[in-house]
């Protein structure tokens, strides 16, 4: 697969559009947690966006914003689904790792729920560890934590 990568930020359309996509494939996975996790996704204060494009259509997204002054947050990971298992996502989760470390920051830090098995082993195959669970997921059994240093 070859595919091209775009820096952007959240106010891109091709942005705005698959994390629409997102939003409705995490309605029916996490249905009445659904309105918990909504509050803590909303894009219109994140700079820092990579979009994913093969042949010129935007097939995945990511984004990272500051979490502390160490750690950046990986945010609104979403791949379409006919174009999972490709690697797009290891790709685009590289690219969100070397703008973190650009800007001088010393890890990653995500949450994901634990019903997202594709996620897990995602993160997973790419050096993520798991932590316990950090601000607004503390105690939320559907919610995992991870972190890599990069």
């Amino acid at each position: 697969m070859t595919f091209s990568l775009k820096r952007t930020t959240s106010t891109d359309p091709d942005f705005v559009k698959l994390v629409s996509y997102l939003n409705a494939e995490l309605s029916k996975i996490n249905g009445d947690e659904d309105a918990f996790y909504a509050k803590f996704n909303k894009i219109d204060k994140i700079n820092h966006v990579v979009i994913v494009y093969e042949n010129d259509i935007p097939i995945a997204c990511g984004a990272i914003k500051q979490f502390s002054t160490v750690a950046m947050e990986v945010k609104r990971m979403f791949t379409l689904s006919g174009y999972r298992g490709k690697g797009a996502a290891s790709i685009l989760l590289k690219e969100l790792e070397k703008w973190t470390k650009e800007m001088n920051y010393e890890k990653c830090v995500l949450e994901t729920s634990i019903r997202q098995p594709d996620a897990l082993a995602l993160y997973g195959k790419n050096g993520y560890e798991v932590i316990p669970n950090y601000g607004q997921y503390v105690g939320i059994e559907n919610s995992i934590c991870f972190e890599k240093i990069i």
